[in-house]
């Protein structure tokens, strides 16, 4: 398993807890553990430009992820191929002020969007009110089983 972490943002992140959420959502939707995966935890100005340029909206936002090779969740019997399955974009500022409005730490915030964006790079989508049921339900299972407690409130809409 690849796991790549480059902190770009100037904040101070634990980024091995990070990796182990990482590793806990890839296993647990039954992903090869050869599968690569990329985070880069940006400043604002940064996620800004990107925002812009790829989703084409104003102001820096909290995650972007962007899939590769389109890798979707496999199962037991059948684990997904090994690949390359994308980047995330991360931006801490963002994630603090989110966290400080939902009442949860930043570190809570930034696992809450590192699932969120996991789960965009395997497909899910949350456009329509039956995909976010069940996106948001499958985040909150993820993070509740690897935090060992109910996940923070979501904060991405």
């Amino acid at each position: 398993m690849s796991i790549e972490i480059n902190n770009e943002s100037g904040v101070e992140v634990r980024q091995e807890e990070l990796v182990r959420l990482i590793k806990h959502i890839l296993s647990a939707m039954f992903v090869h553990p050869q599968t690569e995966v990329s985070v880069i935890l940006s400043d604002v100005e940064t996620m800004e430009k990107l925002h812009v340029e790829w989703m084409d909206e104003p102001g820096p936002t909290d995650v972007l992820s962007f899939p590769m090779d389109e890798l979707r969740p496999g199962t037991a019997a059948m684990p997904t191929a090994a690949g390359l399955l994308g980047d995330i974009v991360l931006c801490p500022v963002v994630a603090q002020e989110q966290a400080a409005a939902a009442g949860h730490s930043m570190e809570e915030e930034l696992l809450l969007l590192t699932t969120h964006g996991m789960l965009h790079l395997m497909g899910y989508d949350h456009g329509e009110p039956e995909e976010k049921e069940e996106m948001f339900g499958i985040q909150r299972e993820l993070l509740s089983s690897f935090l060992g407690k109910e996940a923070p409130r979501e904060t991405m809409q």
